[in-house]
């Protein structure tokens, strides 16, 4: 089994759609091991995690099996990235403080994933992995639109995986002494075009126009513009955060 690969073709939306992690969360990722010489960032997508990563490591290696998200990646002058999949990184044996996964763990081969980073992790090395759950707009009404479109019309179409991140990835063999981390909250302020960009970076927002030939995302844009007022007006965007890691 290897790493999926759903997001190729929509990295540019990815890169420039997705929410970025607060800053908190990587304060508290930098307190749990006990070094930070190398980070190991895996499945990075655009790199938003590698480069939260990077001001607290001296180095940060991220890794994707797509070229085409690593086109898009963010650059850091202390962040490497390299074509891999999760489960084989490349990397030396104890050579990683803290290995992690950023709304990715669910596309991996997991044990395969957890081998490699027990694998590759040094003495006093942590694992983490992180996900970000449903959105939950502050306005209800807009709320309920983006709910209808996500839970009914592309109920069908999301792959399987996404259950094991909507369950907060705890139904997986996490094979570490578990740590106990504080709980975040990510937050956004977004336009409406930010919010449609974010609906159109989905993997059933993919799967749907793949299989209808049309946007799905144009007529729920349409539908939240009616409520929302001056479309630039930001309006405040809520995903809870699922966190675990382990030594």
């Amino acid at each position: 089994m290897t790493q999926k690969d759903y997001f190729s073709d929509r990295s540019a939306l990815y890169a420039k759609f997705r929410p970025v992690y607060p800053a908190a969360l990587f304060d508290a990722l930098a307190q749990l091991p006990a070094h930070r010489r190398v980070a190991l960032d895996c499945g990075t997508g655009s790199g938003q995690a590698a480069v939260g990563l990077a001001a607290h490591f001296e180095r940060v290696v991220a890794t994707d099996p797509s070229e085409a998200q690593l086109e898009h990646a963010v650059a850091a002058p202390n962040v490497e990235y390299r074509c891999a999949r999760a489960e084989s990184s490349g990397l030396a044996d104890g050579s990683i403080d803290l290995v992690t996964a950023a709304q990715a763990l669910h596309w991996f081969d997991i044990a395969g994933f957890f081998e490699e980073a027990r694998r590759v992790l040094a003495p006093g090395g942590v694992v983490a992995v992180w996900g970000y759950g449903d959105p939950v707009l502050e306005d209800e009404r807009l709320h309920a639109i983006v709910h209808e479109f996500n839970r009914g019309l592309l109920e069908p179409w999301w792959y399987p995986e996404r259950k094991l991140l909507l369950a907060g990835y705890r139904t997986i063999d996490f094979p570490f002494a578990e740590i106990t981390t504080p709980e975040f909250t990510l937050e956004q302020r977004w336009s409406l075009h930010q919010l449609a960009g974010l609906l159109r970076t989905w993997s059933a927002t993919a799967r749907y126009s793949a299989e209808h030939g049309i946007d799905p995302v144009h007529d729920v844009e349409a539908a939240l513009g009616k409520q929302w007022g001056d479309p630039t007006t930001p309006r405040v965007v809520r995903w809870p955060v699922y966190l675990r890691a382990g030594r």
